[in-house]
């Protein structure tokens, strides 16, 4: 109980220092940006410090006053170090070839590419800034003059359009007693796509639609049943050349296995209560369409996307059931 009230407070405090970070896929660390604190061990290490300059007093010490502003001048010096360490780095998250997207549920791999312009930077740390721990952070060294990257896994917890979580770059070399650290708020967004259901429900049955049914014709030699409009892609030989010598108007033959391999992913067809598992059910059955390779339509209400084939059909169907409301 006491721990969900301190806590309501803190993410306050955390949303509004958010905040305050413009949105962007490249950050360049300076003075302005990067903050430091020390850490436990630097309390204990200036504890012992001052416990050192009394006994060094009391005693008349003259070693204990030289042993003690020594170890204070070595503590400065790891703080500008610490400091030092992410001033002037470049974080940059690079898109993947197949752009931000991926399954509600499931690990979506990001790139984040350090570049360091003159110095050897070591122990840099990038992680989640709301992560409870830091046991999944990752840490890089970063060549003078050259990149280094870091890989996380960001897990989209439903379908929808997210922003990337904000980040923390951190370290605490050489000595540990600071930590520096800066927020970065990517400015991409992840698109997650309904988690398709498991075990996947069989295809619905592909009826022909309407207009083919209505446009059937059974020629002579009884290879075809029916015409359509010419598609991009169609071969030569299935263009009805004497229909566009007479219309102008190009039409494809459509054989019976064509229509029979042609089949509609309906939201009416999914039988199952509420919006969820219906579009899980849809994204499997366009999966398993994909699979198959059978061409394959998308019928949602307000929304339908014409049947085909191929990784952009299956993109645009994926991408039609991620952002509908």
């Amino acid at each position: 109980m006491i721990a969900a009230l301190l806590g309501r407070p803190r993410r306050r405090l955390r949303t509004w220092w958010q905040a305050r970070h413009p949105r962007t896929d490249t950050w360049t660390l300076t003075q302005r940006n990067i903050y430091i604190v020390p850490t436990h061990a630097g309390f204990v290490f200036a504890a012992v410090l001052m416990v050192m300059l009394l006994a060094a007093i009391n005693y008349q010490l003259s070693l204990g006053y030289v042993l003690t502003f020594l170890l204070a001048g070595a503590g400065f010096v790891s703080m500008h170090l610490t400091h030092n360490t992410l001033r002037g780095l470049t974080l940059h998250l690079k898109p993947p070839a197949a752009g931000f997207a991926g399954f509600a549920g499931q690990a979506l791999a990001l790139e984040i590419v350090l570049s360091s312009p003159a110095r050897l930077q070591h122990g840099v740390g990038l992680g989640f800034d709301d992560a409870p721990d830091r046991d999944h952070d990752v840490f890089v060294d970063v060549p003078a003059g050259g990149q280094a990257s870091a890989h996380l896994a960001f897990v989209p917890p439903h379908r929808g359009l997210h922003g990337v979580p904000t980040l923390r770059a951190e370290t605490r070399y050489p000595f540990g007693l600071f930590r520096a650290w800066t927020v970065w708020r990517p400015a991409a967004q992840v698109l997650a796509w309904p988690a398709p259901e498991q075990p996947v429900a069989p295809l619905p049955a592909s009826p022909a639609a309407a207009g083919e049914a209505a446009q059937r014709k059974a020629s002579d030699s009884g290879e075809f049943e029916g015409v359509r409009a010419y598609r991009r892609g169609d071969a030569l030989k299935q263009v009805v050349w004497k229909k566009a010598a007479r219309t102008g108007e190009l039409v494809s033959r459509d054989t019976s296995s064509a229509l029979q391999q042609q089949l509609w992913l309906d939201w009416q067809l999914t039988q199952l209560p509420g919006t969820e598992p219906r579009l899980s059910r849809m994204a499997a059955w366009v999966l398993a369409a994909e699979a198959a390779g059978v061409a394959h339509g998308l019928r949602l209400p307000g929304i339908e996307i014409a049947p085909g084939s191929g990784p952009s059909q299956q993109r645009r169907s994926l991408d039609a059931l991620a952002l509908w409301s």
